[in-house]
């Protein structure tokens, strides 16, 4: 089934709905990417169809329902309400429209620390699945640096070098900003509000199951263009662990994955499903 939700700016998102059982929200592209675009994500180590493998390794078991977030707001931008109450708000929206009164909701990075946002918003979560981004000792400046840095790139592009070299898959050096101001913007907006944002002082409000992933290799040293940060994913995954333990989440590290690999359908699945299993009340035949 796909039904349209209004979101916090009155734009729609498409969502389907498949499967029968617990509900678990992914926000994630039913439909596989095609053409020069999926090639490309092959040259970085991703999946195009990443979203329908996830639908359909959880589908025979849970009601995933599933809705494009990222492919949604760079569609459609958002550079003045991208906020985290405002995602928290549409992922509620979806909700209430699959029915869900209480559901899972797994992210992965950005999508991710929207669920923690999520988590500390409402009590209708049975579960909180965040993969490649901790629940504490978050990225956050760093994230904000790298975002900003993006969104100068965006609004003023630097010229093109005719003789240069095409960067190999992973090398951030060489990327070119292709994306919009409106859409390099909100992702400054959204960095802009979780400024001073506390994660180890909100955990007393994450009542829920809770899992979190990462690959041991995910960490991102940026050039002086993206603002000459370090996106260290990995470390708080290694070096706060019992931390986190202690907190109540059950955490996984993927050895050698980085920031792509970790994000992969081969590599999520073996994790999330089992542990969805064992967290949601079974099936009612």
């Amino acid at each position: 089934m796909t039904t349209r939700v209004t979101l916090h700016d009155g734009a729609e998102i498409d969502v389907e709905i498949e499967g029968d059982g617990p509900a678990v929200l992914l926000p994630v592209n039913p439909r596989p990417v095609e053409g020069p675009q999926a090639e490309e994500m092959r040259k970085w180590g991703a999946d195009p169809a990443l979203g329908r493998t996830l639908i359909d390794g959880l589908a025979d078991r849970f009601t995933v329902v599933a809705f494009d977030y990222e492919g949604h707001v760079l569609a459609q931008p958002k550079p003045d309400t991208l906020t985290p109450a405002n995602v928290a708000a549409d992922v509620l929206a979806v909700a209430d429209a699959a029915g869900a009164d209480r559901f899972a909701y797994y992210g992965y990075s950005w999508l991710a620390l929207s669920g923690l946002q999520l988590a500390v918003r409402t009590d209708r979560l049975s579960a909180l699945v965040m993969g490649g981004y901790p629940p504490i000792g978050g990225p956050y400046a760093a994230m904000l640096a790298v975002t900003t840095a993006t969104h100068t790139m965006a609004t003023d592009p630097a010229p093109e070098e005719p003789d240069g070299e095409p960067g190999e898959p992973g090398d951030w050096s060489k990327v070119k900003v292709t994306m919009t101001p409106g859409q390099t913007q909100q992702f400054v907006t959204l960095y802009e509000e979780l400024r001073g944002f506390d994660d180890l002082a909100v955990q007393s409000r994450v009542t829920c199951p809770r899992l979190c992933f990462a690959g041991s290799a995910d960490v991102i040293q940026y050039d002086e263009r993206w603002g000459g940060v370090i996106v260290d994913i990995a470390g708080p995954f290694t070096g706060r662990r019992d931390e986190m333990e202690s907190l109540g989440w059950e955490v996984r590290v993927l050895d050698g994955l980085d920031h792509t690999g970790a994000m992969q359908p081969g590599a999520v699945l073996p994790i999330l499903r089992p542990w969805l299993e064992s967290r949601l009340p079974a099936r009612v035949s």
